[in-house]
C-alpha cells in the first residue's frame, strides 16, 4: 500500500466482499490517502448513528473497514446493501472530523532502542548505522537531529489501530513528496521494547507491548497507550487509548523528563495533553502547513 495526502485522488466505487457469514469487507481504496481515509470514517460513523441491527462491530482501517453482523439478525446480502447504500449518502460534508489532538512525548534515540537495535543489526539494510541514522541518511537530511524535526514538527494521523493490543498506526500529515519513508528491517527483529516509536514504509507507530517487529526504531515515549488495570486518568475510559481519527503531535523530550513523566505514570497520575478540534479536510488542502500550525496552536500556553 503507498500512502499519499491525495489531493488529486479520485475513488472509485468501494470493493465489498464477504468474509465467512458474519463479516463484510470493504475496500475504499488499493492506496492510502487522506479521502479514503476519510471515506472509510464517515461510512463507519454513519453506520454506528444507524444503529444498525444486528452489528456487533466496527472495525476501520487504513483506507478500508471490516463489519462484522449476526446473519440471524441481518442476512448478508441485506447488510451489504445497507453498507453501499451508506457509500451513495456520502458527501463533501462529511469530509470534517470531529477528534482530538494529543501530544506525545518521546525520548528519539533512547539507551533502550539503541541496545536493541545493536543486538540486531545482522537482520538491517545498514549493520552500520544506527536506525535513526539510516533514515537520516534516505532522506536525504545531514544530520540525525534534522531528521528528527521533521518527524516530529508536523502531525499525524492515526488511521487504524491494531496488530497487536491498542497499537496505532499513523501517516504523515503533509504533501506526499515530503512524508518520510524507511523500510522495515530486513528481517523481523525478535524482540522491541515497549512504547517503541517506530517506523516502516510511511506508516509510524507505537508499540503498545514488549515483542517482536520489523519497523525501524526511534525512540521511546514514557507514556502508555494500552493498560488492562487502567491506572491512568487518561486510560479510565477504555485500556486502549487510540482511536482512528485521532492526531498525534510528536513532543522531543531529553532523559530528564522521561523521567519525570516515568515516576508521574508509576504514581498514577500523569495525564497526556489532550485537546478537542475539528478536522476539516477541504482547509487542510487548501494550505496543509498552515492549516497543519493552526491545529498544533491548540497546545501553546498549555
Amino acid at each position: 500500500m503507498s500512502p499519499s495526502i491525495g489531493q488529486g485522488t479520485t475513488l472509485g466505487k468501494a470493493r465489498y466482499t464477504f468474509g465467512g457469514d458474519e463479516h463484510v469487507f470493504v475496500e475504499i481504496s488499493e492506496s492510502m490517502s487522506l479521502p479514503a481515509f476519510f471515506k472509510s470514517m464517515a461510512i463507519c460513523t454513519e453506520l454506528k448513528k444507524r444503529a444498525v441491527p444486528g452489528v456487533t462491530e466496527i472495525c476501520p482501517a487504513n483506507a478500508s473497514y471490516l463489519v462484522r453482523f449476526d446473519p440471524d439478525v441481518m442476512d448478508p446480502d441485506s447488510m451489504m446493501r445497507c453498507l453501499q447504500d451508506i457509500e451513495a449518502s456520502v458527501g463533501a460534508a462529511d469530509m470534517d472530523l470531529q477528534t482530538r489532538i494529543i501530544e506525545v512525548p518521546v525520548l528519539y534515540n533512547d539507551p533502550w532502542t539503541h541496545e536493541t537495535l545493536m543486538r540486531f543489526r545482522e537482520r538491517h539494510q545498514d549493520p552500520t548505522s544506527t536506525d535513526l541514522e539510516y533514515a537520516a541518511r534516505i532522506n536525504h537530511f545531514k544530520t540525525v537531529d534534522e531528521f528528527i524535526q521533521a518527524h516530529s514538527a508536523s502531525p499525524w494521523f492515526v488511521s487504524m489501530v491494531g496488530f497487536v493490543a491498542g497499537l496505532p498506526f499513523l501517516f504523515q500529515m503533509v504533501e506526499q513528496p515530503r512524508q518520510l519513508e524507511v523500510p522495515k528491517y530486513l528481517s523481523p527483529r525478535t524482540d522491541t521494547p515497549k512504547l517503541t516509536l517506530g517506523h516502516g514504509g510511511c506508516f509510524s507507530c507505537i508499540y503498545s507491548v514488549r515483542g517482536a517487529g520489523g519497523y525501524q526504531m526511534f525512540g521511546v515515549t514514557p507514556a502508555p497507550i494500552f493498560d488492562p488495570a487502567q491506572g491512568l486518568p487518561y486510560l479510565k475510559e477504555l485500556m486502549v487509548f487510540f482511536k482512528p481519527g485521532d492526531i498525534v503531535k510528536w513532543k522531543p523530550i531529553d532523559r530528564h523528563e522521561y523521567d519525570t513523566i516515568a515516576r508521574d505514570v508509576a504514581a498514577g497520575t500523569y495525564q497526556l495533553p489532550i485537546r478537542p478540534v475539528t478536522f476539516s479536510l477541504t482547509a487542510f488542502w487548501a494550505d496543509p502547513d498552515t492549516y497543519n500550525q493552526e491545529l498544533l496552536q491548540v497546545f501553546h500556553g498549555h
